[in-house]
């Protein structure tokens, strides 16, 4: 995978590093050592020890002449010494990124407008559904649509499916954006910390159809929508970001439906952009968001 930013000789590139570890004394000194020793110039800093899990979190930008495998050597040093997870990226690169949905537009449509009207920092390289319904939306934005319906019978070839395409196109990043199928266990593990998933936030008090009939008919005041890694306990992953929008009962079920699914866009949308930017990392069931 290349960097994908071209870089002027004369000019530094701008680095994001981002790592996880053990929390203990001369942490950050060590990293900004590290930068420092490589002519780095840090231009952003953000850390959070986490009391509860004993991790220390960090997300770093810096601005170095030094080219990637150098600054890799030097971290991997510090990296050993601390028991790191770690990872150092081009800052701004645009994440190669698979969308799968189903028949609602709404999610793929913002993602591929804010991708081209807002340099959301993803490569929309292929739109997978088990409909067609999304197509002619692929086509008008230029992305590859690829159909592949799934079954009881067909769910094994149709993840395979997936998995190959996954491959074949170098996807970094996996968004359901209202896919309306379940993923097995085994493709949530292969796929963990790649996958984002959103759905409403009436669950899990109205499940199934019709969930926004539901809760007309129980009368809420909030309705909202939940960003979040996929894992194999379903919409239970660690979550990345939620959205709210207060409605009173003047509201119809058309209403809340619209309005529900513009909260869907505003979360998954944040969702994608931090996940891209490095700015999420994950804290066991949780995460740490770096905004």
């Amino acid at each position: 995978m290349s960097d994908a930013v071209s870089q002027h000789a004369d000019e530094p590139t701008h680095w994001v590093l981002t790592l996880s570890c053990p929390d203990r004394p001369g942490i950050v000194r060590a990293v900004a050592g590290v930068l420092a020793d490589h002519g780095g110039n840090i231009t952003e800093s953000q850390q959070f020890g986490d009391p509860l899990s004993g991790l220390f979190f960090m997300r770093v930008q810096v601005s170095a002449f030094a080219p990637r495998e150098v600054l890799e050597g030097a971290m991997a040093t510090v990296a050993r010494t601390f028991a790191m997870t770690w990872s150092l990226d081009v800052v701004g690169r645009p994440v190669r990124t698979l969308v799968m949905g189903s028949t609602a537009a709404h999610c793929l449509n913002d993602l591929a407008f804010r991708q081209r009207s807002e340099k959301l920092p993803v490569d929309l390289v292929a739109v997978v559904s088990n409909h067609t319904a999304l197509a002619p939306l692929a086509e008008f934005y230029g992305i590859p649509f690829h159909h592949v319906p799934v079954t009881s019978a067909t769910k094994a070839a149709a993840e395979a499916r997936l998995l190959e395409l996954v491959e074949e196109l170098d996807v970094e990043l996996v968004v359901l954006a209202r896919y309306m199928q379940i993923l097995s266990d085994d493709l949530c593990r292969r796929l963990e910390g790649r996958v984002i998933n959103i759905h409403h936030s009436f669950l899990p008090s109205f499940k199934g159809a019709r969930p926004y009939a539901q809760a007309h008919d129980r009368g809420v005041k909030l309705i909202g929508a939940t960003a979040h890694y996929v894992t194999g306990d379903l919409d239970e992953g660690p979550i990345i970001e939620q959205d709210v929008e207060r409605v009173d009962h003047t509201r119809a079920v058309d209403d809340l439906v619209a309005l529900g699914q513009d909260v869907e866009r505003r979360a998954l949308a944040r969702a994608v952009r931090w996940h891209a930017e490095h700015r999420v990392l994950l804290d066991g069931h949780r995460t740490i968001v770096f905004r």
